[in-house]
């Protein structure tokens, strides 16, 4: 066990220790100043997904709006509340700067590879839709890459189906023993089974509990930091200036300045929202759509609500009370956000709290489980392995709960991530010259005046095209 553990400590040192961060920030800035900061003029468009108008009128059809919210389901849990006090305490007020400036550049790698899995995904048997970086490989750079594309494959099965699963079972049953004293055992058998109802009824009833629970919970959250805000509100200008002169070094908050603002900024940043990390376009390839830079720019909206609003709720809870102290330690994590709350709300908003993390770390569950699903139809055909997973990935969730040193046991999950996104940012580079493609055929029909532009796979004869896929006219997403 010593040896796997130094085995893959080495590839997170070797991903996450000095390579991953640089190369995220670097490709971004280069993908926004490539497509002409598509994120920032297409910003208004991205609000056109919470429309009734673009909700399908095919029931058998995943919407652009439930892969979206499928998506800030997954991207939304422990880091937004957890991460970002952590990142607080170790890189100062400052580093919540860092993290919208990565948010911002990572709405356009987002755009990219959301794109990318919208232009190569396949339609099932069962009408459905499937694709990612993997199909995006076998399809983009050709069968010969088959190896690339079962190494992604296999990581994101381990790291999210498998890792990240066990540690959510752990967050949402501490954090309910914490606040309401209840046995982990009742908590993992509940979350269990709950998960296990939602996972073997598909992308379909995956897709309806992601449209009834991330609405719930971003909405109630973002209210609760608004009340807080509201109760503060003399000391937000106060707040603003201090994460702005903390992120320059003007003032310094820890030790390490504004060195430690930028590394903690960016690294908690990226976790949170996953842009480049080759996580989201699974789900984004689920959506029926016009054309995939519209799924594109949805997704690009899904790295905005994770980090400007819902890690913004977090750092100014944290940031507008008085438990935090700037370089002392001793209170981190979830307590710091716990006692924060608290302080502005009362002992009450624990319980409100607790269950916030519950639904966060649901969502974030059955998103999990999906990415596991998506990567084993790359592995195996075989329909006993589907089932053999969700199995597993139930016991790991129960496993997760009610052994909290069960979740040592995956180790290999940072670091497996770590092999993931620079899998995925080698199929960006690769393939970045197609999506251009599209994002010009995008914005020509934007110039013409075709208010919602549709995709011609005819018009690219040279790509390797599902053309069943994009055989309708009457797509729902914009």
């Amino acid at each position: 066990m010593g040896l796997l553990e130094s085995f893959f400590g080495l590839i997170g040192d070797l991903t996450w220790g000095w390579s991953l961060i640089p190369l995220l920030v670097i490709f971004g800035i280069f993908i926004t100043a490539l497509t002409h900061f598509v994120q920032f003029r297409f910003f208004k468009r991205m609000f056109r997904v919470l429309s009734s108008k673009n909700q399908s009128g095919d029931p058998n059809a995943i919407s652009a709006r439930e892969a979206l919210l499928i998506s800030v389901g997954g991207r939304v849990g422990g880091g937004n509340i957890a991460g970002v006090a952590v990142a607080i305490t170790l890189g100062g007020p400052g580093a919540v700067f860092w993290m919208w400036a990565i948010a911002l550049v990572g709405m356009a790698t987002s755009l990219v590879e959301c794109s990318l899995a919208q232009l190569y995904k396949r339609r099932q048997p069962d009408g459905m839709f499937r694709g990612g970086p993997a199909r995006a490989i076998l399809h983009g750079l050709g069968e010969e890459f088959n190896w690339l594309a079962v190494i992604y494959s296999v990581c994101l099965i381990a790291a999210f189906g498998l890792g990240f699963n066990a540690f959510q079972g752990n967050t949402v049953a501490g954090a309910v023993q914490e606040s309401f004293g209840l046995s982990r055992f009742i908590t993992g058998a509940a979350l269990a089974v709950v998960s296990g109802i939602i996972v073997f009824g598909g992308i379909h009833r995956i897709a309806k509990a992601a449209d009834v629970v991330v609405p719930i919970m971003a909405v109630t959250y973002i209210a609760m930091a608004l009340v807080v805000i509201l109760l503060n509100i003399v000391h937000l200008p106060g707040v603003l200036w201090t994460i702005f002169t903390n992120a320059f070094g003007i003032e310094q908050a820890v030790g390490g300045g504004m060195g430690a603002a930028i590394a903690q900024g960016l690294r908690r940043g990226l976790f949170s929202n996953e842009a480049g990390l080759g996580s989201a376009p699974n789900v984004a390839a689920t959506a029926d759509v016009r054309h995939p830079i519209s799924q594109g720019i949805t997704q690009s909206f899904s790295v905005f609500i994770d980090t400007i609003f819902i890690c913004s709720c977090t750092a100014f809870i944290i940031l507008l009370g008085d438990v935090y102290v700037p370089g002392a330690e001793g209170i981190d994590g979830i307590v710091l956000t716990q006692q924060s709350l608290a302080s502005h709300l009362g002992s009450w908003s624990q319980y409100l709290l607790a269950f916030m993390i519950m639904l966060f770390a649901f969502s974030s569950i059955i998103y999990n489980y999906y990415l596991g699903e998506n990567a084993l139809t790359i592995i195996t055909k075989n329909p006993m392995a589907l089932t053999i997973l969700r199995v597993v990935i139930i016991g790991v969730v129960f496993l997760g709960a009610t052994a909290p040193g069960a979740t040592a046991v995956f180790f290999f999950s940072d670091p497996l991530m770590g092999v993931l996104a620079l899998v995925n940012l080698v199929v960006i580079m690769m393939l970045l010259p197609a999506v251009l493609r599209l994002l010009k055929d995008f914005r020509q029909q934007l110039a013409a005046g075709i208010e919602r532009p549709v995709f011609d796979p005819d018009a690219f004869p040279d790509l390797d095209i599902d053309r069943t896929a994009w055989s309708r006219v009457d797509h729902v997403g914009d």
